[in-house]
């Protein structure tokens, strides 16, 4: 059979991978009255085309390059290729036309497309798999994986325009692992997982995997309601888990049942989750994420990760995700110099490398990098049906100076140490984000404006300034705290700069800065009397609340991301358990926080709080209402010293009966029984107010009163 050689140029370009349009070599092409047809079959001894029914056997022209000229047209073909294990069928790659349209080559160009993950990666198409990948600076791009037992010089993909290159692979299927390989523009070659995979290897294996989701979602009732909330007049208590180590060596559908059924009981209204996006070191909980598209897949595949999400909406528990955009890790099989080129990350090691963490920071003045992460963040809300996203380590991201000393930051074009194009980021992406969901900013600077809606557009700010503050003051012995009084009271002069959600989080727990537990003086019952008091102090302050897990039940040391939170300490056994007892309060914390308006409707205006007495340093002892939109009223003491006080007059609001919605020195939960009952308050003026009531404050203790 004749074979049709095309330029011997063209030819070395395509076998050596530098070849910007292999579908111009390859496949069927028309020539004069007959067709000649191009296949790369590397190792293979033989290759004959089925064309229309009727044999052609091809001929090896160099390398695996077998060709041949059919006559007439040619309307259908396969090629039955002989690698000396016996003949196999296949079709041909190089007969589709594209899988990516000009108009999302043209929106991919311009930084603007809104479903980027619609595009690009891996997408199981009739009877094979679609492959695109952005990679501009690329002199050849080929995709390899369990079709082709990892060779890739079989199927060279083409360059569509705008960065994007393509080739649509028959005959794969979902679960099969798959990587590109990169000819850079530095002349090496570089083997990439797959920027937007939907599904990954478990970790140390990191290949891509073709996935496919067969998901149906139940949770419509859910999302209905969620976009009838206001949520900064809504309760919003927090649960934030690390899922490898709540209870260690559970998979996705084992976390919905048993964390769903323990989040409910306890109380939250929602759980955050350290990443989940796919990263290969366990070590960095996820804030090395090399996958900002896949979920990882030590717990199990997408589908199962949406099944947690679907069956936590079905208990009433809305799910955050920790989504990481400030940097990436330098893995050369990941994001680093993609295409040979720092293409992902900054160029300039000034802006594009992070000193602390020894990651790699994203170059946000480009817009197709700007595209990949909000596309990142629409993809986890669209696709995972999550209802927010907490957003790390923004104040990296904002200031250029960040971690660095003089001379090793770059300004910005007006000299200043503001990141410009991280501020028009965290806009763009905010703007972006659904109405109904959540964006929280974890910015730990006086950055102005990062709620505003002419500023950075985020739903909540994480208050570091309180839990600093709350947690350096606790740490002193109470026989100290007059002179810190400040540092208690100080959080309310800015408490409505912003709208803020309070954190104890695990950057608090780590690190050799001890448990909650640790930071609190005394023997363990003073420890535990310790942990309530701030708990309780949390929740009555205004703002959302977030803990971290092993702190609702006061984990006596550091939390160990290698093990699973210490469950035994909840058995029951004889003598106090501090611990149940902690845990008992934290469900009712919760419950009343969720019942009464006046904890939570008001949180991000002034009149939703007014002081009754913020200066008693000499008895450690602050007192304060908070006020419901609806007119109700709570008022929370707090006695943060050593000792009771058990006539502490404090002034109330109105005459009559009143009654402790908490106390945090219940029997229950371990306390020594310093209660209230019905408290009477008269009509004797005090603090300001037109009544005032004798009350009993227990030792590092907590009382909420609301009227009877």
């Amino acid at each position: 059979m004749t074979a049709v050689l095309p330029p011997l140029e063209e030819v070395d370009r395509l076998l050596v991978g530098d070849h910007r349009d292999p579908h111009a070599l390859l496949g069927a092409h028309p020539a004069g009255p007959g067709t000649v047809v191009r296949t790369l079959q590397p190792g293979a001894h033989a290759v004959t085309v089925v064309a229309d029914g009727v044999r052609h056997p091809l001929t090896d022209l160099a390398h695996g390059l077998f060709s041949g000229l059919l006559p007439g047209p040619v309307t259908d073909y396969r090629f039955e290729v002989d690698t000396g294990r016996g003949p196999r069928v296949v079709e041909d790659p190089y007969a589709h036309p594209p899988t990516v349209s000009p108009t999302d080559l043209d929106l991919i160009a311009r930084g603007e497309h809104p479903r980027l993950w619609d595009v690009l990666g891996a997408h199981p198409r009739d009877d094979g798999v679609a492959f695109a990948v952005w990679a501009p600076n690329a002199r050849g791009v080929r995709v390899a994986g369990d079709f082709d037992a990892w060779v890739g010089r079989g199927t060279p993909m083409r360059h569509l325009g705008a960065g994007v290159w393509e080739l649509f692979v028959p005959g794969v299927r979902p679960g099969c692992r798959y990587k590109f390989r990169v000819l850079g523009a530095d002349g090496g070659w570089h083997e990439h997982a797959d920027p937007l995979a939907f599904a990954t290897e478990v970790p140390p294996a990191n290949a891509s995997v073709v996935a496919d989701t067969h998901h149906e979602w139940h949770d419509h009732d859910w999302i209905a309601r969620r976009r009838t909330v206001d949520w900064r007049r809504a309760p919003i208590s927090v649960y934030e888990v690390h899922l490898g180590s709540w209870r260690a060596g559970l998979s996705y559908r084992e976390l919905a049942v048993e964390l769903g059924e323990y989040a409910r009981e306890m109380g939250f209204t929602h759980v955050e989750l350290l990443p989940a996006t796919e990263h290969p070191f366990g070590g960095s909980w996820g804030y090395q994420a090399t996958s900002y598209y896949a979920p990882t897949a030590r717990f199990g595949t997408p589908d199962d990760f949406r099944h947690l999400v679907d069956h936590l909406h079905s208990l009433g528990i809305g799910v955050i995700l920790d989504w990481v955009p400030a940097h990436f890790p330098r893995d050369a099989w990941a994001l680093a110099r993609f295409d040979g080129t720092p293409l992902y990350e900054h160029p300039d090691p000034r802006r594009g490398e992070h000193p602390d963490w020894g990651t790699l920071v994203f170059d946000l003045g480009r817009p197709e990098v700007r595209n990949f992460l909000v596309s990142s963040a629409l993809y986890w809300l669209t696709e995972f049906h999550l209802d927010g996203l907490r957003v790390d380590a923004v104040a990296s991201m904002l200031y250029l100076d960040y971690s660095r000393p003089d001379g090793h930051w770059l300004p910005n074009e007006h000299g200043g140490r503001e990141n410009l194009e991280a501020v028009a980021f965290l806009r763009e992406l905010n703007e972006a984000a659904p109405d109904d969901v959540l964006v929280f900013a974890e910015e730990s600077t006086a950055w102005p404006g990062v709620t505003d809606d002419d500023g950075l557009e985020f739903d909540f700010k994480w208050n570091m300034g309180w839990m600093h503050d709350a947690l350096r003051y606790l740490r002193n012995d109470p026989i100290r705290r007059a002179h810190h009084h400040h540092e208690i009271t100080h959080s309310i002069e800015y408490a409505w700069s912003e709208h803020y959600l309070l954190p104890l989080s695990h950057d608090e727990v780590v690190h050799g800065k001890g448990s909650l537990w640790q930071r609190m003086p005394g023997d363990d019952a003073r420890k535990a009397a310790g942990v309530r008091a701030l708990l309780a102090y949390q929740w009555a302050h205004p703002g959302k609340q977030l803990l971290f897990m092993g702190g609702e039940f006061g984990q006596p040391w550091e939390w160990d991301a290698d093990d699973s939170l210490p469950w035994w300490l909840l058995a029951e056994h004889g003598g106090m358990n501090y611990h149940r007892g902690i845990q008992r309060m934290v469900a009712d914390l919760n419950e009343v926080y969720r019942r009464e308006p006046a904890l939570h409707t008001l949180d991000t205006t002034p009149d939703g709080f007014s002081w009754i007495r913020a200066d008693d340093a000499a008895n450690n002892v602050i007192a304060f209402q908070r006020h419901g939109a609806d007119g109700s009223v709570l008022v929370c003491a707090v006695n943060f010293a050593g000792v009771a006080h058990h006539d502490y007059r404090l002034g109330l609001p109105r005459t009559g009966p009143w009654r402790e919605a908490l106390n945090t020195d219940l029997p229950g939960y371990g306390g020594s029984g310093v209660v209230n009952g019905e408290v009477a308050a008269v009509g004797e003026p005090l603090d300001g107010l037109p009544a005032s009531a004798a009350l009993r404050l227990p030792a590092a203790g907590v009382v909420w009163l609301t009227p009877a």
